[in-house]
């Protein structure tokens, strides 16, 4: 059967669809920015969506990637900013990545960015950043001391203060691969996923740790999860790998049922290396790496491949108020996701 059929009858759940050769899905090419490699990638409406990346550049488009503005952040050219998140057409934050660790905020569609967070203590790496609303946000970074950085904001990233943070074991840490090794869950939750010589799950659920050995790929500096994300309070879905072993499957994607107490392999992985995770619904996901794309249609338990765009990118983000799923890259790539409901 060829795989377009298959991935059809796969959505569309019933078999009376295999005689439609059309194709369920494209991914469809918005720009070519002027950002080297694009690892954040905010999406607040089906219309409006923030990018950044390296060369201390960011992006925002008002009407669903049709146009685009073009930031340069003051004195951070070789700064390479990993997340952004917006909360809307006017107000953003971008973190970035390596040493020191610099915070910004717009607020004003960004013509002017504020740091608002400097910390150049030797190691300091922060990997990814999430938000429950428009105050409350958590940050998470590598190790220092042997414990994980953890920054808390409640204005909405004007100050950010320090939290203590788990343990790690020697050689853990996390990636900035896309920002999404750390989400924000429900009442005051989040969790994040590491990687290295050690890769586990941590979920803070407002008052204590639960820390989870999983089965994933570990052992490597280059090894482990690189993003996950949940549908709710027990379903979700991990993937990552090795990148320096790009078509490696083994234990590269995790399923929970039980909000991440354990974590089983999928019956078809995706085909290797993969850095960002995204629900469409509540049984479809899309999972994306730079070397490829695949779909999901049973909550992660079989992964088909997208065929029409095997470069892959860094990351993929669904409207947080909308349907429209956008994707960002390796050199400058923007897209967006369409697929026939």
């Amino acid at each position: 059967m060829k795989p377009a059929i298959l991935l059809f009858i796969l959505f569309m759940g019933t078999p009376a669809y295999a005689q439609i050769s059309t194709s369920p899905y494209s991914i469809r090419s918005l720009t070519t920015s002027p950002i080297n490699s694009i690892r954040g990638l905010s999406v607040v409406t089906d219309s409006i969506l923030w990018v950044s990346g390296t060369q201390g550049k960011a992006g925002r488009s008002t009407d669903a990637g049709s146009t685009w503005e073009w930031y340069d952040i003051p004195g951070c050219d070789t700064v390479d900013f990993r997340d952004i998140e917006a909360f809307n057409s006017e107000r953003a934050v971008i973190v970035s990545s390596g040493e020191p660790a610099r915070i910004y905020l717009t607020v004003d569609g960004g013509k002017n960015w504020k740091q608002t967070y400097y910390n150049d203590t030797r190691g300091i790496f922060l990997d990814a950043m999430d938000f429950w609303n428009e105050r409350e946000g958590v940050i998470i970074g590598d190790p220092i001391n042997d414990l994980f950085t953890i920054l808390r904001t409640s204005n909405g990233g004007e100050t950010w203060e320090p939290m203590a943070g788990p343990k790690a074991s020697s050689g853990e840490a996390c990636f900035a691969a896309s920002g999404t090794t750390l989400r924000v869950l429900k009442d005051n939750n989040f969790a994040f996923a590491s990687g290295g010589t050690v890769s586990r799950f941590f979920r803070f659920n407002g008052k204590s740790w639960h820390i989870t050995a999983w089965p994933a790929t570990q052992g490597l500096s280059t090894t482990g999860i690189f993003s996950f994300a949940f549908r709710d309070g027990s379903n979700g879905v991990a993937v990552g790998g090795d990148y320096k072993d790009v078509m490696q499957e083994n234990r590269n994607c995790l399923i929970t049922k039980d909000g991440g107490r354990s974590w089983t392999a999928p019956v078809l992985a995706p085909r290797g290396y993969r850095t960002s995770v995204e629900y469409l619904d509540s049984k479809r996901l899309i999972v994306t790496g730079p070397f490829g794309t695949e779909l999901s249609g049973d909550g992660g338990s079989t992964w088909l491949p997208l065929g029409n765009d095997p470069q892959g990118y860094h990351v993929t983000r669904k409207a947080k108020n909308g349907s429209r799923v956008y994707m960002a890259g390796g050199k400058g790539r923007i897209a967006v996701f369409d697929i026939k409901q």
